[in-house]
């Protein structure tokens, strides 16, 4: 019989945190343990117990829950020379074991014993900030990343040429010891070698023991054409190297689009605001439109209100996501002249009479307001 997704068996989701993980395993332990469950209904939870705790040793672990992710059972099947080993039957399992093993981090703070731990490195973050064109368009930056990496001195150990970690003669490797208070059965860090499950004699010199040491990776990030703020890149095995020889953390580079002078942009769509004179709106005309591609001519019909909106199709942006080119939108808007000589205004009071002559034919928004303020007084009893 095929074995369940390990995930489903705790039921928790493929980004559940360690301590999402560690709080379903706990329930699943306390529920099916043996010893609470005798007879038909024994058999039954002994067989849920092992699944769980199965499944709990695997996305407990940050590597094999890796190799989990990528390749499946194969990835952590003993027989494929990948997994944890043989897991050991719950059937003479005594219930303080449940303590020991899930509980033991509450008090402590460490991790589960059994030699040298690994970890995997820290993930980091980058916050790369863009111009608009380079966001729309794409294009290979170098980031500079402070990050730790693996001491080439020691190559991880932590240990002086020449020598190696040795086996923690308190937890015996283990990481961890056991104490006894009353009923419970009480799992700590090892004081010695703080559960790392082995001890530095003779530190290397260049990281100090520590097997990782300080320093600045120069990077070449390749930003996909259409990126927006928010979009996150990830550079796999780029973060924090990890202790004991773990693997590698990612990096994140985090984009920001720098705000810009003519442009403000929504999702593939891009939207500008383009001022026309009194004279333009009127009697109509072209303007020349820059857009990320070069410049285009907008067509602006007779009687143009300010306010009024052109789209100008797939002048946008392609989403880095897939999907149809965006468009542009531009809003008009018609400016009033301003410092005007003695002549002009003679002018516009001789234009603003031939205006009154015509009615309402010439200013129908104008004279429909008028009309609506006058019904309005007439109603409130103005």
């Amino acid at each position: 019989m095929a074995k369940r997704d390990y995930y489903e068996v705790l039921g928790v989701n493929k980004n559940a945190s360690e301590a999402e993980i560690k709080k379903a395993y706990r329930r699943l332990a306390m529920k099916y343990h043996p010893d609470r469950n005798t007879g038909d209904v024994g058999t039954e939870a002994e067989t849920n117990f092992k699944e769980a705790k199965e499944a709990y040793e695997i996305l407990s672990d940050g590597q094999k829950r890796a190799a989990y992710d990528q390749f499946g059972h194969a990835g952590v099947d003993p027989s494929m020379g990948g997994g944890p080993g043989g897991f050991s039957g719950a059937g003479g399992a005594n219930f303080s074991d449940i303590f020991g093993d899930v509980f033991g981090d509450i008090f402590s703070g460490g991790g589960r014993g059994g030699g040298s731990r690994v970890h995997r490195g820290a993930d980091l973050r980058y916050n790369l900030q863009l111009s608009l064109e380079d966001a729309v368009a794409g294009t290979t930056v170098k980031i500079r990343v402070p990050t730790l990496v693996v001491c080439t001195t020691c190559r991880g150990s932590g240990a002086k040429k020449g020598s190696k970690p040795k086996t923690c003669d308190t937890c015996a490797g283990h990481g961890q010891v056991r104490m006894q208070q009353g009923f419970f059965s009480v799992q700590q860090t090892c004081p010695r070698c703080h559960g790392k499950g082995t001890v530095i004699d003779d530190p290397c010199s260049s990281c100090h023991g520590q097997g990782r040491v300080e320093e600045h990776k120069t990077l070449s990030v390749k930003v996909p054409p259409g990126v927006d703020s928010g979009d996150r890149i990830r550079l796999a095995g780029e973060g924090e190297a990890g202790e004991s020889g773990g693997p590698a953390g990612d990096l994140y580079v985090q984009v920001a689009v720098k705000p810009h002078e003519i442009f403000t942009r929504e999702d593939s769509n891009l939207f500008c605001e383009v001022p026309i004179s009194f004279v333009t709106a009127a009697l109509g005309g072209e303007l020349e439109v820059p857009t990320l591609n070069g410049k285009v001519m907008l067509k602006i019909p007779p009687g143009t209100q300010t306010g009024r909106m052109f789209r100008m199709r797939s002048k946008g942006v392609k989403p880095v996501r897939g999907g149809a080119v965006g468009d542009l939108l531009c809003r008009v808007l018609v400016e009033t002249p301003v410092k005007l000589t003695s002549e002009q205004e003679e002018l516009l009071r001789t234009f603003d009479e031939t205006m009154k002559r015509g009615g309402a034919k010439h200013s129908p928004h104008s004279t429909g307001w008028v009309d609506g303020v006058k019904k309005f007084f007439e109603n409130m009893g103005f």
